[in-house]
């Protein structure tokens, strides 16, 4: 699967908004990780920061790897990857609800399971400084998670560390964010005031690293 097919498919969104040098991403926003793209433009708009979008319709979940979302394929990443200097990139993960009401045989034993119940937050990308003050931002605001900022911790596929993916393509590079569904406000433990904390938090994050 390429960028290029998901952007033509009927309901899919692409947003762009150039201001600020740090820029917000949410390549998976609407129907695939749910919310992100909700979080990221709040963010942006409170704070004055970038932003690009994927919003995929409700009735469309597809998963494209972040480093297949080639600048080459789309002339607005392009233009924002050269207008910002510095990311950060939300995405979700977990079984929120929506897809099934059921979970798999020892699901809880998979790493999938292990993240889900500890609702971790994952903090990668490359930008490793920028990776672990966010993390002791996230910490102090949101006690009630757990913030995994190790690469050691963070399966290779949630890490962010292909020099590919968007939010390593920057003048500094940048920090992908991996939000549990109950920060999303998704699922039997849904927390909504939580997602506001975090946008906060995500607002607050933006000037100081321009």
């Amino acid at each position: 699967m390429r960028l290029a097919a998901l952007l033509a498919e009927p309901g899919v969104e692409e947003v762009l908004s150039l201001r600020g040098p740090v820029g917000f991403l949410a390549l998976h926003g609407g129907g695939q990780d749910r919310v992100t793209d909700e979080i990221a433009s709040q963010a942006a708009s409170r704070s004055g920061a970038s932003l690009y979008a994927v919003v995929q319709p409700p009735t469309l979940r597809w998963h494209i790897p972040s480093y297949r979302y080639s600048p080459d394929e789309s002339p607005r990443l392009r233009q924002f990857l050269d207008h910002v200097r510095l990311v950060i990139s939300v995405h979700g993960y977990g079984v929120d609800n929506w897809r099934m009401d059921w979970q798999p045989p020892d699901f809880e034993s998979t790493r999938l399971g292990q993240f889900h119940a500890r609702e971790a937050f994952l903090v990668g990308g490359r930008n490793r400084e920028r990776a672990a003050d966010l993390a002791r931002r996230l910490r102090q605001a949101l006690p009630g998670y757990e913030v995994w900022d190790d690469l050691d911790r963070i399966p290779p596929k949630a890490s962010g560390q292909d020099v590919r993916n968007p939010v390593n393509l920057a003048a500094d590079g940048g920090v992908q964010l991996e939000c549990p569904a109950r920060v999303r406000g998704l699922g039997p433990r849904a927390a909504p005031e939580d997602t506001a904390v975090l946008v906060n938090v995500l607002a607050k994050t933006a000037p100081d690293w321009a």
